[in-house]
């Protein structure tokens, strides 16, 4: 239970993190729509934009207000979500489905520009508290983990002296690896303490690896690619380091042992600069591994279109298809294996950081 207290904690985290640096990162870009009468001010005369594969690569792995789940002949068919908007300017609190925001609609003043809810008039500010698809995925990740967690559990009840078999045979073997290689060789007298914690930060990354690689299915988002779900992991680790980091760590950083004091001018900077690297390396290692494996499938996939002359040169097609699909294979295996890979690294560095600071023989 306290597995799963920790999982909904990272969680709820990373949703608050999410909704709010997107809200505030995004809001100084909406486009106010023309609504004048007179057609020739609303149009401008302003060319069409064709849009670029790489358009529509940084579309994909960025967060949007719906899900785009396939373009069938021309009809783009979306997985609708819930909008929570606050306009900060008018202290108005709207909710509604995407849905009301379809086919360029607008609704008691909102539009939807790039999968993303924006203000009409971008003179109002708003806090974006929706269910994009990166929460709805975090939120389906939770919900996948508790079923299997309890699963296991219940398995253990039923059958405390028997061999595990089934999903309790897939987990259990995870579970101790991770402890025993991981835990408790950093944690040695602290690991029943942090256990709870890292291994719910070992699954709740490996299940939102797991579920971007998933095509065409509502709840593959970039979740782990996503600037703001890695800072907050990172910053909950950064938490737990300094939170219950003993007298020898804070030693080592304000005046290390047998250091003359004039170095230590130079050296507690450095340290105190240290404290801030280390959760900045989590952050960014993951963030930088997810995003960029999505990014390389994506433009090899792009290779069949842009050969293709999207749709107009079957040729063309032909040579990219035949060109992308194996290395398109290649590295849909390779990122299954950095799903695993980037979960594992996390958790052992956290590891690695919180024994660096609450053991005392280090």
């Amino acid at each position: 239970m306290r597995r799963i207290f920790f999982l909904f904690i990272a969680a709820i985290f990373c949703i608050a993190f999410n909704n709010k640096l997107v809200a505030q990162a995004d809001t100084h870009h909406a486009i106010t729509e023309a609504h004048s009468t007179d057609s020739s001010v609303a149009e401008h005369n302003v060319p069409e934009h064709k849009e670029s594969p790489v358009d529509k690569i940084m579309h994909h792995i960025a967060d949007a207000n719906q899900f785009h789940v396939v373009t069938f002949n021309g009809q783009h068919i979306y997985f609708p979500l819930p909008c929570i908007i606050y306009n900060r300017t008018t202290g108005k609190l709207d909710a509604f489905m995407s849905t009301k925001l379809a086919h360029d609609k607008t609704y008691n003043g909102y539009h939807m520009h790039h999968d993303r809810v924006k203000p009409i008039n971008e003179e109002e500010k708003i806090f974006d508290f929706s269910i994009t698809k990166n929460v709805f995925s975090m939120l389906l990740g939770v919900s996948f983990l508790m079923i299997i967690l309890f699963v296991v559990k219940n398995a253990y009840t039923r059958n405390p002296n028997k061999a595990p078999k089934g999903i309790q045979a897939l987990i259990e073997p995870i579970i101790s690896y991770i402890d025993d290689d991981v835990i408790k060789p950093n944690l040695p007298h602290k690991h029943n303490q942090f256990r709870p914690y890292l291994l719910s930060v070992f699954f709740f990354i490996l299940v939102s690896n797991l579920l971007g690689l998933i095509p065409f299915f509502p709840g593959s988002a970039n979740v782990s690619g996503n600037i703001s779900f890695t800072l907050t992991l990172a910053a909950i680790t950064f938490i737990l380091t300094n939170v219950f980091g003993n007298k020898h760590y804070w030693g080592h950083i304000f005046a290390m042992p047998g250091v003359p004091k004039f170095v230590l001018l130079i050296l507690t900077p450095v340290e105190i600069l240290g404290m801030f690297t280390k959760p900045f390396s989590l952050m960014m290692r993951l963030f930088g591994n997810i995003t960029a494996g999505h990014i390389v499938v994506l433009s090899l996939v792009s290779l069949i279109f842009i050969l293709g002359d999207n749709g107009n040169s079957i040729p063309g097609a032909l040579v990219g298809t035949g060109f992308a699909i194996p290395f398109v294979l290649f590295m849909s295996a390779l990122e299954l294996l950095v799903a695993f890979l980037q979960a594992f690294i996390f958790t052992l560095l956290s590891a690695i950081f919180i024994g660096m600071a609450v053991e005392d023989n280090h």
